[in-house]
């Protein structure tokens, strides 16, 4: 296996004094995948080291991000203009507020990250676009973010909301308990709202592989929890999860023409409608 460069690199405009360039963020790694331009050498090296072992690592990104088209559409059908996006990495194409534009909805978007290049970035993207902000926050206390007064700005727990965290509980400890996490937000939520959920998962993954993974992701400071089926399912306590159920995220209602094929590495995705 080859090395990753320890040099640090200059920080470009973009980063803000707070960013340590040695340290790979799984948020720039995510924004390389998706063919973004705010990472640094160590993310791409890392990145392409792990496409190197895994050839479907970077692909994965494509198909969670759609996914998240998906799913947006799917909110949006059903009436819900309100969304709560926890965990919304750096902002690359297809963010929510794009897909609720193309969409022509009149809706209200509010990201929040613990990543500062994440949050920068969207800030600057959606200054001109009074009905979605960014904030800065922690996901393991969903309770103090619902109550940050830039999301009650914008968003009236009165009513339904889409809570999105994709691509985000696995990297959540058990220690954090994501289960409790999720459920102290729930009881904010309006009957109707929605739960999406995509995760990594340790299902099907060959065992050596699998920890030879969860052991790279370590070089990060959100190493993978990987979970299982059952494990994942169960964090949709107190909602009635939509047809498919939770399945491999290329899977989840497909587009005509769109590309079904899944592995392993593919996150599995669902949503879940809270109970009234």
């Amino acid at each position: 296996m080859s090395e990753i460069s320890d040099t640090p690199p200059l920080l470009p405009d973009w980063a803000s004094d707070d960013i340590d360039p040695t340290v790979p963020s799984i948020a720039r790694i995510y924004d390389y995948a998706l063919g973004g331009s705010h990472n640094f050498k160590i993310d791409r090296e890392l990145a392409e080291l792990g496409r190197s072992q895994w050839p479907h690592s970077l692909r994965s990104a494509w198909t969670n991000r759609a996914f998240l088209r998906r799913a947006v559409s799917y909110c949006a059908e059903h009436g819900i203009s309100q969304f709560l996006d926890v965990g919304s990495g750096i902002p690359t194409a297809g963010n929510v507020h794009e897909i609720l534009a193309d969409l022509e909805v009149d809706a209200r978007v509010v990201y929040t990250d613990i990543d500062p290049v994440a949050v920068v970035m969207s800030r600057r993207i959606l200054a001109d676009i009074p009905w979605a902000t960014a904030i800065r926050g922690d996901a393991r206390d969903l309770d103090a973010l619902a109550a940050e007064p830039e999301v009650h700005r914008l968003l009236d727990f009165d009513r339904p909301v889409a809570l999105l965290l994709v691509a985000l509980l696995h990297y959540i400890p058990d220690s954090a308990d994501p289960h409790a996490m999720i459920a102290t937000l729930r009881d904010r939520l309006a009957p109707g709202s929605v739960l999406v959920i995509s995760h990594m998962t340790s299902a099907d993954w060959p065992a050596q592989e699998l920890a030879d993974m969860v052991e790279m992701s370590k070089q990060t400071p959100t190493p993978l929890i990987m979970r299982t089926l059952d494990e994942i399912a169960a964090l949709f306590d107190g909602f009635d999860v939509v047809e498919p159920g939770l399945v491999r995220v290329p899977l989840w209602r497909p587009d005509h023409g769109e590309e079904t094929t899944a592995t392993y590495f593919d996150t599995v995705g669902a949503i879940g409608v809270k109970k009234g």
